[in-house]
């Protein structure tokens, strides 16, 4: 029947504005994210630290994310998809706030934790959330909006980041009010934080937990805002049919027979090598990173952009390919075509000298093919990996563990992130660009045959037909 009904008429321009307003959060966690990347040398003159203190100063977030995309899962089957963004929201607001008021590092450190708490929870949550009130064969589309949103908030982080230090001078020049332009790059997020909550307010609660919760009548309401009342009747009955039986989920639900269920190694391995091939490294060290091989601060806050604007076309190519290929082709494609652009980054590095300031210098031919393997690497991953890992957990678990599932897996994404970016400035200092770059190639090879060998294609299933 459901075969049946998802070829039926749907209400379109409503799935794809609540999908909208949901990815507000992905919006958020990407400016989130980037904003970092031109504030570096503000935070190092405002808090003297050192390349181990930038580190934790940049990867803070990380550890707020990792908690909050753990316990925003488990939180969200208690009570509501809706209701934890919300307070995501709330967060996102005190944090952008809070970063750009920080006096010290550890007044810093808190408040980028609060907005990882934020990054997290939304990082989890809109994904799952358009999964469930999505039709089957567009739920990849529309569950890639995510990553749109995502690029787009770099891509805005960037942007802004590049237009206030231009306009300043420079990150660490005192600007409007008599405060550093860094403080500025922070609060500039206030704006879409307080969209993103006002937003949330207008959007239904996902339907799948509300029949979960027990609440029927209220899950047919929202269904029949997307379907018709008829197959708002059908599907909330086959979504309860899939329920019948289970109890309230809980963590241990992700265990049978003692051991983890392998859909739950899938999840945290798909988590896992979307950040082991470095992405981030790129997307919070990038003004750091090509002022090391040689461009002014303008000029590698201008190349961010590029790399941005690179970016949102690789994801929007996804999203027309990922219900059409699958998921697995896109992700298989994606692991090859970063291995060899990592590759050519390392020998580019590996060739550079170093000059007398003891910076690493390139010519100008192998210093253009660095640019142009570093925004084949970034296509690539946009066009994969970036989007489809969270399509994938969104949809992959079967209802009665889909919040758990994403919990777990959202904190192994975390942490990995955590350990990639805080490891970075230390790699810098001692086996230099060229043997991090080595070790991000290597796990891009790794995660060829991680996809042929465990990842299974969900193109087309319903959540219902999600198998544990």
């Amino acid at each position: 029947p459901l075969g049946l009904i998802m070829r039926q008429e749907y209400n379109f321009a409503y799935i794809v504005l609540i999908s909208c307003v949901a990815t507000i959060g992905g919006f958020l966690f990407g400016f989130d994210s980037g904003v970092i990347n031109g504030t570096v040398d503000g935070l190092q003159a405002a808090f003297k630290s050192d390349s181990a203190g930038t580190g934790f100063n940049v990867a803070s977030m990380l550890l707020g994310c990792a908690v909050g995309a753990f316990f925003a899962g488990t939180m969200a089957d208690k009570y509501g998809r809706r209701t934890i963004l919300i307070m995501a929201s709330v967060l996102f607001i005190i944090s952008a706030w809070g970063s750009g008021i920080s006096t010290d590092s550890i007044e810093f450190v808190l408040y980028r934790i609060i907005g990882g708490l934020a990054v997290g929870a939304a990082s989890v949550l809109s994904p799952a959330y358009i999964s469930e009130i999505a039709p089957a064969h567009i739920r990849g589309r529309l569950s890639s909006i995510q990553q749109v949103a995502i690029i787009s908030g770099l891509f805005c982080a960037f942007l802004s980041n590049y237009f206030l230090a231009s306009v300043a001078g420079s990150s660490t020049t005192e600007f409007w009010f008599g405060y550093a332009t860094w403080r500025w790059m922070f609060w500039i997020e206030l704006f879409p934080a307080i969209l993103f909550f006002v937003a949330l307010l207008g959007i239904p609660e996902s339907p799948r937990f509300l029949v979960s919760s027990g609440k029927e009548d209220q899950a047919v309401s929202v269904l029949s805002k997307i379907f018709s009342v008829e197959q708002a009747t059908v599907i909330k009955d086959e979504i309860k049919e899939s329920l019948v039986g289970d109890h309230r989920p809980r963590l241990s639900d992700l265990m049978t027979n003692g051991k983890a269920r392998s859909i739950v190694w899938i999840g945290i391995g798909l988590a896992t090598f979307q950040q082991l091939v470095g992405i981030n490294v790129v997307f919070y060290y990038g003004a750091v990173l090509w002022q090391s091989v040689g461009f002014s601060e303008s000029d590698a806050l201008l190349i961010n952009v590029l790399s941005g604007g690179v970016s949102i076309g690789a994801v929007i190519a996804a999203m027309i390919l990922v219900d059409k290929v699958g998921r697995k082709p896109l992700l298989w494609i994606g692991s090859i075509g970063m291995t060899i652009s990592l590759f050519i980054l390392v020998f580019c590095f590996a060739s550079a000298t170093i000059n007398e300031a003891g910076q690493l210098t390139m010519t100008d031919n192998v210093g253009t093919i660095a640019l142009i393997a570093a925004n084949v690497y970034v296509v690539f991953f946009n066009g994969s990996w970036g989007p489809v890992m969270w399509v994938m957990l969104g949809e992959m678990f079967p209802n009665q563990i889909r919040g758990s599932g994403l919990a777990v897996s959202g904190f192994a994404q975390w942490i990995a992130n955590f350990g990639i970016t805080l490891s970075f400035p230390i790699f810098l200092a001692t086996i230099g660009l060229a043997g991090a770059y080595g070790i991000y190639a290597i796990c891009a090879l790794m995660s060829v045959f991680f996809v042929l060998k465990f990842v299974y294609e969900t193109k087309g299933r319903t959540l219902e037909q999600m198998e544990g």
